[in-house]
């Protein structure tokens, strides 16, 4: 039974951290990444906290305009530029 529990215990608390990883603005996602690159990680993930450690594209600390992002056929420096059309779908009852 204790070894269950030990795997659940860290089950939750992995998932817990990827959570708040995730739901965490990218400023402070950054600064925490910079931070957990001073100790010494293997590689694969020592390479994903660099990429979180550099700073986006557009400079504003947000996630919604990386280039990773951006829809097809649009860079990320004009993601406001140009009108799109907007189509409602009527519901069938």
């Amino acid at each position: 039974m204790h070894l269950q529990s030990l795997i659940v215990a860290l089950l939750v608390v992995g998932c817990s951290a990827y959570a708040a990883w995730t739901l965490m603005p990218a400023v402070a996602r950054r600064g925490l990444a910079k931070q957990l690159l001073r100790v010494r990680w293997p590689a694969p993930l020592a390479a994903r906290l660099q990429r979180a450690a550099s700073a986006s594209s557009s400079g504003c600390g947000c996630d919604g305009c990386d280039a990773s992002s951006a829809a097809p056929g649009r860079s990320s420096g004009n993601a406001g530029a140009g009108a799109q059309k907007i189509v409602f779908h009527r519901r069938n009852h």
